[in-house]
């Protein structure tokens, strides 16, 4: 026992005595926190911008994402103010997406063109912001903390697309990206907000009659899909009918007015088929008028439906049966009660 304790002194006694050299990993630099540095990194570490910039740079070629990142990152937090500093941020962006880390790109991306507004690059930004906006909306998962994939969001895909419209409305994918806006809101089946978004692109870029007139139709098509949802939506039907009314005055030439004709053919039938069985439900309770004022209506919503013709044969019954049901009128004050004919003067006897 005494023998293993002494070995194990002079083990305990050798490493502490004998010189080594250990690797420091995390290194803090005041401004930078706290980096990984592997064994021969330290040369990467520049003093003035443009060379720290080229650093990574040259990382970035290569490849090496990581030390491409720490070498962007000091280039603009130790001077921000240089003219490296904006393509060091649009680097630090590129790496994290070369990485697959579209979120953190994203928002890379986005501190890029709001603290460098004037950045040479800046429609290619607001491109590559769109493009993983784009993926995002194609059903790819964000990742919790930035790795795990967790799930798919349209809320946080329309987040990124409504950023991009503020970033560059005219740019040349500000008009899709508010378009892509209302896909991503009927992806969630929220139809009204698809509208909104529609009739915001329709209504900003009406002097390009191509968006215009696209966002116009997705906004009926939208109120076509509200519409149909759980229960026949009358008024959804209303203004879906309206909006490709205005689609088709708006825009003749446009080769899809016929599909729309037969679109609001459809849904005035359905609305004939929503008015008649208001008016059955009525008349099963014996509300006489009510189901007479829903059957008149399903008649005047499409004239040529069959709900229509079995409206004007239930209207018929009904109107007996409210003349039927309708009391006697009384008489006027002062005027004598009938006498019975019995007792007239000149009745014969019987």
């Amino acid at each position: 026992m005494k023998r293993r304790l002494f070995l194990a002194l002079v083990v305990l006694l050798g490493i502490f005595a004998l010189p080594l050299r250990c690797p420091a990993p995390l290194v803090y630099r005041p401004g930078e926190g706290w980096t990984y540095e592997a064994v021969g990194e330290s040369k990467w570490t520049k003093a003035r911008a443009k060379d720290q910039y080229e650093v990574a740079q040259q990382a970035f070629d290569a490849g090496k994402y990581r030390l491409a990142l720490k070498a962007a990152r000091r280039t603009v937090s130790r001077w921000p103010l240089s003219d490296s500093a904006p393509k060091a941020q649009y680097l630090v962006g590129r790496s994290y997406e070369a990485k697959g880390w579209d979120e953190r790109a994203f928002k890379e991306y986005q501190r890029l063109v709001e603290k460098y507004p004037k950045a040479e690059n800046y429609s290619e930004i607001l491109q590559r912001q769109f493009a993983i906006a784009q993926r995002f909306l194609g059903g790819q998962w964000f990742k919790l903390w930035g790795v795990i994939p967790f799930f798919p969001s349209m809320d946080k895909t329309a987040d990124m697309l409504a950023k991009i419209v503020r970033n560059g409305p005219f740019s040349p994918v500000g008009p899709q990206a508010q378009m892509s806006i209302g896909s991503a809101r009927e992806k969630q089946k929220d139809y009204v907000l698809a509208v909104r978004a529609y009739e915001k692109a329709a209504d900003v870029y009406s002097e390009d009659r191509k968006i215009a007139a696209e966002a116009t139709f997705r906004a009926a098509q939208a109120w076509t899909k509200q519409a149909k949802t759980a229960e026949y939506d009358q008024s959804a039907a209303g203004q879906a009918i309206a909006t490709f009314g205005d689609f088709m005055t708006l825009y003749p030439e446009d080769p899809r007015g016929t599909n729309a004709q037969k679109v609001i053919a459809s849904l005035r039938t359905e609305q004939s088929r929503g008015a008649f069985e208001l008016a059955q439900y009525y008349e099963r309770k014996r509300r006489w008028r009510a189901a007479e004022i829903y059957y008149n209506d399903s008649v005047s919503k499409d004239r040529d439906s069959p709900y229509a013709a079995d409206s004007l044969k239930r209207l018929e019954v009904l109107r007996r049966r409210i003349t039927r049901s309708q009391p006697a009128p009384k008489p006027e004050p002062g005027t004598p009660a009938p006498v019975p004919a019995s007792n007239r003067p000149d009745a014969l006897p019987q």
